[in-house]
């Protein structure tokens, strides 16, 4: 129908959730599937929505909100940015990138940066960055560059980062895909052994698996991940866009095995949820393979995604939120193995990045997690039989013992 003959849209009232979830199901694209709460209002772990009913959020934006909602000290940061200056694009220089480059290098022990916008973005720029370094660097031939990645693996949603993708809901029907990545079943050092080829450029990887479930490797595997990429002469690339930020009790999830990534990589919770910031963390015989007019973004290192992510460092480290996460996270994880349900299969997880398996006969975690929504809990099931628990780190003790027996109530 032309444009010129569309008939008016009838102005609609919206006073309930079921009115905004009428609008979303009949404008809105059909690719997601969300808990049907309609949230308007956030402060630290709480979320309301548009009746006034208060949840704790056990999702966290995931792990994008590490530092709690609408944290007073970002937001301030946000706001007197937002009044300055926005948007220059690499173009020209602006005032807080050199800062924020500073700072998170000083925080993350790394040499160089290279902001971007979203985690997928980060993904993309590491895998380029790989493909040109074992070019030029390690002498592969061109267009011969392979990338190590892990079955249920998540990286991202664009053609790059799913074609190497084992879940068949990212694939179907969006190929043809990329090529140049192998794919290893995760914690099995023999098998990443065998697949490391003269083109090998590169290892990517999530130190926990977030998306497949909380996922943690045995002991001692990251460290041997790292150890043979180093014997090999092979880029270690880690996503930490779920696990880094204090998700897990530490800054970054290397850190439980004392091990430093070639190139690291952050999002999420490094702006606090407040806007979409992303960074490629490295040195500079990596990134520094890229020359003006090779790789770029528009938005990428803008003064405000700078100055957002420069409050969210500042507010993570100075009030503590690492140690909070550690701390509670043990206390929330023992907590929730207290309960032995018969529905439980497993309860696992590291800091405040949780996970409560259930048995395929229990029904479905998503059924478990709308019961959990009448109950004022937030959370998000994955992978059909499992639950995920992780709230932001400005948790209390109070807050977990309160979610426990809503958590106890619905899995018994």
């Amino acid at each position: 129908m032309p444009l010129d003959v569309l008939p008016p849209i009838a102005p609609r009232s919206y006073s309930s959730s079921r009115d905004f979830i009428s609008a979303e199901a009949e404008f809105g694209a059909r690719n997601y599937k969300p808990i049907d709460v309609v949230l308007s209002r956030g402060e630290g772990v709480y979320v309301w929505d548009v009746e006034g009913k208060r949840y704790l959020d056990c999702l966290a934006g995931y792990s994008a909100i590490n530092q709690g909602h609408c944290h007073p000290k970002i937001l301030n940061a946000v706001i007197t940015q937002a009044s300055r200056l926005t948007l220059t694009s690499r173009a020209f220089r602006n005032d807080q990138l050199g800062p924020f480059c500073e700072e998170i290098c000083a925080l993350t022990r790394s040499h160089t940066v290279l902001p971007m916008n979203t985690g997928a973005e980060a993904v993309e720029t590491a895998i380029k960055v790989a493909r040109k370094w074992g070019y030029e660097v390690k002498g592969v031939a061109e267009g011969q560059a392979e990338i190590i990645v892990f079955a249920n693996n998540f990286h991202g949603r664009t053609v790059t980062v799913i074609s190497f993708s084992t879940d068949p809901s990212a694939t179907k029907g969006f190929g043809p895909f990329t090529p140049g990545f192998k794919i290893v079943p995760f914690g099995d050092i023999q098998a990443l052994e065998k697949a490391i080829s003269p083109n090998t450029v590169a290892v990517l990887m999530e130190p926990i698996q977030g998306e497949a479930g909380v996922v943690i490797p045995p002991k001692g595997y990251v460290s041997a991940v790292r150890a043979l990429c180093t014997h090999q002469r092979v880029i270690f690339i880690l996503d930490e866009i779920q696990t880094g930020l204090g998700r897990t009790g530490k800054l970054l999830a290397e850190q439980h095995e004392d091990v430093e990534a070639d190139v690291t990589l952050l999002g999420k919770a490094l702006s606090g949820g407040f806007y979409p910031v992303s960074a490629v963390l490295s040195n500079s015989e990596i990134l520094g393979i890229l020359k003006p007019g090779e790789h770029g973004s528009t938005f990428g290192g803008n003064p405000l995604a700078c100055a957002a992510a420069r409050a969210s460092l500042k507010v993570l480290t100075e009030e503590k939120m690492i140690e909070n996460a550690a701390f509670m996270g043990a206390y929330f994880l023992n907590g929730l193995k207290a309960i032995g349900s018969r529905v439980i299969k497993e309860v696992r997880g590291r800091g405040l990045m949780l996970a409560i398996e259930l048995h395929p006969e229990a029904g479905g975690a998503r059924l478990y997690c709308e019961a959990l929504k009448h109950r004022g809990i937030l959370c998000k099931d994955t992978r059909e039989h499992i639950i995920r628990v992780s709230p932001p780190l400005v948790i209390t003790r109070e807050n977990i013992d309160d979610a426990l027996e809503q958590f106890e109530a619905v899995l018994q």
